[in-house]
């Protein structure tokens, strides 16, 4: 197991340095926009420029990024208007703290909704409320979250005036008034990780509860429901921490539409006017957060299955067949 970590862990810091070089040749090569956001290089600019050495080889451009970068965590500067020559990493750890508030809400609120309403359609199999989940399972799988957001938006937030409209900016994120603006963002990253998580619970209990050990559980003394939840519960939860991994890294990257329809400052929404402005430092740095997130999860998605069930265990080797 340790051979196994350890091998995946060299795979991603592997794949960081291979898309973190891909982006960095890539990003020098498009036309310089500092010059028609600055009018021209000012004294501030030109010696900044030249300590990142922009006037050498893209070889040696490259060794100054990575010096900077693991020796400073110094991603450059920014190159935007509002921000002009601000650097990258201030300017993203201001960002931060509302995506992370956000995701983690929607997260919290998500999962335990999906767990449940799963459970209910697998007791419940081919009974009127299994069908009526899997109507919103179909249903919010099938229609994206940005459609959800402009539907809250209209009909909660203008026509009913139940939710501000925008999400409500400031540090207090633990008040209320800071959570009553972040409920219509929630729900319309939530909609689709409920459903998702509804159908795994679903198909892997429903599988359980048919299974032969259900069979010798009850033989045993043990009620349905005692047999559901010692037995068949934990073994359905095998597949439920990939798959939140998953529905995790979904609403990451389904949080940068929805941080512009709700006008959330968070990263979502700076990567998205990154481009638009093309600061390319901070698109750089946005883009190695949300790759080492992916690849992160990727790990954590392969060993949860240990943790989950002792019996599995990743990179071991193969028994001989007698």
């Amino acid at each position: 197991m340790l051979k196994y970590v350890l091998k995946r862990l060299a795979l991603l810091v592997l794949s960081l340095f291979i898309i973190m070089t891909m982006l960095f040749v890539l990003i020098r090569l498009l036309p310089n926009p500092v010059e028609a956001v600055a009018g021209g290089f000012d004294k501030a600019l030109r010696e900044m420029r030249e300590a990142w050495g922009y006037n050498k080889p893209i070889i040696v451009q490259y060794g100054i990024f990575l010096r900077k970068v693991f020796t400073r965590w110094d991603w450059g500067f920014c190159t935007s208007m509002g921000t002009f020559l601000q650097p990258v990493s201030g300017y993203i750890a201001e960002k931060l703290p509302a995506t992370i508030y956000v995701n983690v809400i929607s997260v919290l609120f998500s999962l335990p909704l999906g767990i449940t309403f799963g459970i209910v359609a697998a007791v419940n199999k081919n009974r009127w409320p299994d069908h009526i989940i899997q109507v919103f399972i179909m249903l919010f799988i099938s229609v994206p979250s940005f459609i959800y957001a402009f539907l809250l938006q209209y009909y909660v937030g203008y026509r009913l005036n139940w939710c501000p409209l925008i999400f409500r900016d400031g540090r207090d994120f633990f008040s209320w008034p800071m959570f009553h603006s972040a409920i219509m963002p929630v729900l319309a990253l939530s909609f689709g990780p409920i459903a998702s998580t509804m159908r795994l619970i679903r198909a892997e209990l429903t599988e359980q509860l048919t299974a032969d050990y259900m069979l010798l559980a009850r033989t045993k003394g043990l009620s349905r429901a005692q047999a559901t939840v010692r037995h068949a519960l934990r073994n359905s939860f095998v597949p439920l921490m990939p798959s939140f991994l998953a529905d995790f890294i979904g609403i990451l990257g389904g949080s940068m539409v929805i941080e512009q329809i709700f006008a959330v400052p968070g990263i979502g929404k700076t990567y998205v006017q990154s481009i638009a402005v093309k600061d390319y430092s901070v698109f750089m740095a946005i883009s190695m957060f949300y790759v080492s997130i992916g690849l992160s999860a990727g790990i954590a998605s392969d060993l949860s299955y240990g943790l989950i069930d002792p019996r599995i265990r990743m990179g071991g080797s193969k028994t001989n067949e007698l």
